[in-house]
């Protein structure tokens, strides 16, 4: 399942960055290097610099941190943060965003549910979760009533992490939600009825504002917008704002925006710079620190039924997610987020793009 489609040899990640536990690279016999005894009296060959002296070598100790920081619990919120994830704006990584900070988290010792309302369905798919037309699902909770604990699937490979999934019914949930009493509260009643502890619920939004975003609204508490680093990023940006300011004064007061993450960054492009300060000088503080490179592994690991945490753990995408995280359980519990030495975010490291660490 570790696979990858065909690409070019020259943007692959490099072997000794996929895990801590290869860092060596693959091969048991040394590898051939410089010698550093001298070959005469007047002739001798420098010593190779230290792998923490090179690019590749900080990168490769900056995987190993985080990886390691991955088995640390962080502190737990008082209480279960719902974070509603969305943008209407299409391809901004909002469904990775939603199954790669979950799994993050989870990894991070956290309970975490992934609660997938796009009737597409991709955040289930994501996470390995069957998804037919004949599962039970979201849209049995919303429009049917049935308790969220009779459609939860644990996800197989991550510990702690669970799945409604959505089914291709929910692609007319909103026609019959219409007629239904309290059709935008179904989704906030769900959740409060549902026993089992959590310590996070990630709404993963359809791109649109109809009924089923304003019953993710409705739900949480915090919205959680992922911006791509590129041209017309802020496109519709005003509107989803003005949507959160009419939800919160009509239906949930507790509802804000309380964290934009950078997506889709690529440091060779000023572009993405530009645009990164764009974002901090306008949203301020609710911008998390760590950026999420593009990256092809993170592009990969959904056609395998898997997050990029689990499909390539060592991967650029899978430790600025780790951080993101981390930063993310951290801002929520008034503590503050310590960078790494050598920042993971891709804002400090114009290289990180395309599997190039």
């Amino acid at each position: 399942m570790g696979g990858s489609v065909h690409s070019e040899p020259d943007v692959e990640e490099s072997e000794s960055l996929r895990s801590d536990a290869n860092i060596a690279g693959p091969m048991t016999d040394p590898v051939p290097g410089p010698r550093t005894e001298p070959l005469g009296d007047d002739v001798s060959r420098e010593t190779p610099p230290p792998m923490d002296d090179t690019p590749i070598g900080r990168a490769a100790q900056l995987a190993v941190e985080a990886l390691g920081r991955a088995g640390e619990g962080l502190p737990r919120p008082e209480q279960t943060r719902i974070i509603v994830v969305a943008n209407q704006k299409g391809g901004v990584g909002k469904t990775t965003t939603t199954v790669n900070l979950a799994a993050s988290l989870a990894l991070h010792g956290g309970r975490v549910l992934v609660v997938d309302l796009d009737p597409q369905g991709n955040a289930s798919t994501a996470l390995g979760i069957d998804h037919h037309a004949e599962v039970p699902s979201i849209y049995d909770v919303l429009v049917d009533s049935r308790p969220l604990s009779e459609v939860v699937q644990p996800v197989v490979d991550v510990e702690g992490l669970f799945c409604a999934p959505a089914t291709i019914d929910l692609a007319g949930a909103e026609i019959e939600l219409v007629s239904l009493v309290a059709r935008e509260s179904r989704l906030q009643r769900a959740i409060q009825a549902y026993e089992q502890p959590l310590d996070y619920v990630l709404i993963d939004c359809p791109p649109s504002l109809g009924l089923l975003t304003v019953n993710a609204l409705v739900a949480g508490a915090e919205v959680l917008i992922p911006i791509q680093c590129e041209y017309y990023a802020l496109e519709g940006l005003g509107q989803l704002l003005r949507n959160v300011d009419l939800v919160r004064g009509h239906l949930n007061p507790t509802l804000h925006v309380s964290t934009i993450l950078l997506t889709m960054y690529d440091g060779r492009t000023r572009l993405a710079s530009q645009v990164a300060e764009e974002v901090r000088t306008h949203f301020g503080e609710e911008v998390l620190r760590t950026s999420i490179p593009r990256s092809v592994r993170i592009s990969e690991a959904p056609s395998y039924g898997q997050t990029v945490l689990t499909y390539d753990p060592g991967s650029s995408g899978a430790l600025s997610y780790l951080e993101a995280a981390r930063e993310l359980a951290l801002k929520g519990v008034g503590l503050s987020y310590e960078a790494p030495h050598a920042h993971i975010g891709a804002q400090n490291n114009p290289n990180m793009v395309e599997g190039i660490q």
